[in-house]
């Protein structure tokens, strides 16, 4: 089941995060090269301190991103 886009994405607001459902980039030479591609990016949904809420456009799906992993601090998980 496809989830609807959050009502708060707003293009303007993205992250280069590979999506952790349908891993759209892996073949993308940009993404490899770690630069921000114009196809592969995620919704920034919100964030509290240093973790993303993130939707993929393609797929939809919506995750949390620890971009301090093994620091101490809110619970980090998958929303669907």
């Amino acid at each position: 089941m496809r989830l609807p886009i959050d009502p708060q994405a707003d293009y303007a607001r993205r992250a280069w995060v590979a999506c952790p459902s349908c891993d759209d980039a892996r073949s993308c030479a940009t993404c490899a090269d770690r630069r921000n591609c114009g196809e592969h990016w995620r919704y920034l949904i919100s964030n509290k301190g240093p973790v993303l809420h993130l939707q993929c456009p393609g797929c939809t799906h919506l995750w949390s991103f620890d971009t301090r992993p093994g620091i101490p601090g809110p619970a980090v998980g998958d929303h669907a």
